[in-house]
């Protein structure tokens, strides 16, 4: 068993993992004014509804004696919490508003750890969870994400071993960075672990509406469970500057989750939710809009970066287009290629990404030989011409 448990202290968990490198430079290198960013996860805005957004604000504006300028619900108003209860297939008392997705993932630390808890987390990982995890000191175990996600044998094998975490951590559709999805089936099998161990599994989903091939995996093995609790958020449908989000909990989690936000900051922008539920009870079609355009948007940018990548450095990187999500994470196929030097030329040469060696990660990964690229926010003549920098950025080393 393969357990990480640095010393105690502010950066424990980031120093629990490879070292993310880069993550403190980003914005330090010296870089081309016309740089081409693959950097982040972030929606188009052609995609984001943003005229709808404006009526349905003036809309909840000119209600009478403005109900949503007042205090409203810890757990969120009841028009909201009643859509996202439909769209997730629960009862609505089990959902809970938070401000975004990682809100919601720090209400289920909280809720669920003790300090100093073991928590298995996928490998590699998504950094912004360990920092959520400094929140109560705890200890990490890394397990590996394969083509069908977290490796639920790999768990399994370190369970019968002995470990015995409180939470297990996944981003089970289009995982980041990997952009593999955990199959039904697996689902089930990871429930059923959770529920004979007896941890919880925080199931991380804010890319799974954005599926642009095939069909979705079920989210009943979740939501079926008392040892899940489900997060979600509209960062990647409506917008990220919403801050808007939800989780579905357990029953019996309900309590201790309602009365440690209510100790926070009380509750989610009553004005924030007015909007959106106006927004997407006004008009019930708008939602399924949305998201075929997104995913529509999405499915061409990712083709685009995957067919230039191919043409302009044949053979140099192993890529394979995902379901769905908004990045690629193709491999360097000649290991006698720096990963780190192709990074500062591609600096260089005027396209930024992030390094598959900023994700933290454990024994057993080659992330270090992956490069995470993001097409969400980029046109397709930008994605092919960040494709050639890239191909020039090889060159250099050969």
């Amino acid at each position: 068993m393969t357990l990480l448990s640095p010393p105690r202290s502010r950066p424990a968990l980031v120093a629990a993992f490879t070292a993310p490198k880069g993550f403190g430079d980003q914005t330090l290198r010296d870089r081309r004014p016309d740089a081409i960013e693959l950097l982040g996860g972030i929606p188009d805005p052609s995609v984001l509804p943003t005229a709808e957004l404006a009526e349905a604000t003036a809309r909840v504006l000119a209600q009478p004696g403005a109900p949503s300028l007042q205090y409203s619900r810890t757990e969120g108003i009841p028009a909201l919490r009643e859509w996202i209860a439909a769209h997730e297939g629960v009862a609505v008392d089990r959902v809970l508003v938070t401000n975004g997705g990682f809100h919601g993932l720090s209400i289920a630390v909280q809720t669920v750890l003790e300090r100093g808890d073991l928590v298995a987390v996928d490998n590699p990982v998504f950094p912004l969870f360990l920092r959520g995890l400094q929140l109560a000191d705890a200890r990490v175990l890394p397990i590996p994400v394969g083509a069908d996600g977290l490796d639920v044998d790999a768990l399994a094998a370190q369970l019968r071993a002995g470990a015995r975490p409180a939470a297990v951590y996944t981003v089970p559709e289009f995982h980041n960075p990997s952009q593999s999805s955990l199959p039904t089936a697996r689902r089930r099998d990871l429930v059923e672990l959770a529920e004979r161990y007896g941890f919880v599994v925080f199931a991380d989903d804010p890319y799974r509406e954005l599926r642009f091939h095939g069909e979705a995996e079920s989210l009943a093995p979740f939501h079926d469970s008392d040892h899940v609790i489900h997060v979600n958020t509209f960062t990647k449908t409506i917008g990220p500057g919403l801050r808007l989000g939800w989780v579905v909990l357990p029953d019996r989690l309900i309590p201790d989750a309602v009365a440690l936000r209510s100790r926070q900051d009380g509750h989610s922008s009553t004005f924030v939710q007015a909007v959106v539920a106006e927004l997407l009870t006004s008009d019930t079609g708008l939602f399924p809009r949305v998201l075929s355009e997104a995913r529509a948007l999405y499915r061409s940018r990712a083709h685009a970066l995957a067919d230039a990548l191919s043409t302009a450095a044949p053979g140099v990187f192993d890529v394979t287009v995902p379901d769905g999500g908004l990045f690629l994470w193709p491999r360097l196929t000649d290991d006698a290629l720096d990963a780190d030097r192709l990074a500062a030329d591609a600096t260089v040469e005027g396209v930024e990404y992030q390094r598959g060696s900023f994700f933290p990660s454990g024994p057993g990964t080659d992330a270090d030989r992956h490069l995470r690229l993001a097409y969400g926010d980029t046109s397709e003549e930008s994605l092919r011409e960040a494709a050639a920098r890239l191909a020039r950025a090889v060159a250099r080393q050969r």
